[in-house]
């Protein structure tokens, strides 16, 4: 298996945003390459400054029609095909999230660095009936920021970003999850206040 992704990554990063595009689609799907999609679009924008734009766009892309595939996978194979290849705890948290919290269990690990638990809670937002529409939308949302950031970061600091993000990676998301909470707060309370004076 080892050998096998070194050959993918190889392979992408002669491709350039096709071979982002290739890697970030098979990590979103049953193919395990941690923290590859970061890695490869920090080193490609490194590289090539100019095309910044075309390698975020690449990876989340990429993400969103991986994700798709396992939401679809969820839907059709149902709870019980889930539950037959995922048990434990941490299924049962995901499953309880989805069904409480909706599409935004998707939308917040999407965001998060790897070792945080992503794939489970889009497949499982296929079993609890969320549509792969507001799940592609979620995914957008989330891989857009991760990856923008990124991509920023690389283009301020070349190849000392990847550094960066592994010292500060997971604060500087925690810090974005809870931007876009405090948003979607802000948008809950609007739209009930809104409904108020409606009446």
């Amino acid at each position: 298996m080892g050998r096998i992704v070194g050959r993918i990554r190889v392979l992408a990063m002669a491709l350039g945003a096709p071979g982002l595009f290739l890697v970030a689609f098979l990590d979103s799907t049953f193919l395990p390459l941690p923290g590859a999609t970061d890695v490869m679009l920090i080193v490609m924008v490194t590289e090539h400054r100019e095309f910044v734009v075309w390698y975020v766009l690449a990876a989340m892309i990429g993400s969103i029609a991986g994700c798709l595939v396992m939401h679809a996978i969820g839907r059709k194979g149902g709870e019980a095909l889930v539950r037959k290849r995922f048990t434990g705890e941490k299924t049962e948290r995901a499953m309880a999230s989805l069904q409480r919290y909706g599409v935004i269990a998707v939308l917040i690990p999407s965001i998060l660095p790897p070792p945080a638990p992503f794939k489970i809670f889009v497949l499982l937002a296929g079993v609890v009936g969320i549509s792969a529409t507001r799940c592609a939308i979620a995914i957008a949302i989330g891989r857009g920021v991760r990856y923008a950031t990124l991509g920023f970061l690389a283009v301020t600091y070349g190849s000392r970003a990847t550094a960066f993000v592994r010292q500060h990676g997971t604060a500087a998301s925690l810090a974005a999850v809870g931007v876009l909470m405090a948003g979607f707060a802000a948008s809950l309370v609007w739209t009930r206040v809104r409904r108020r004076k409606n009446r």
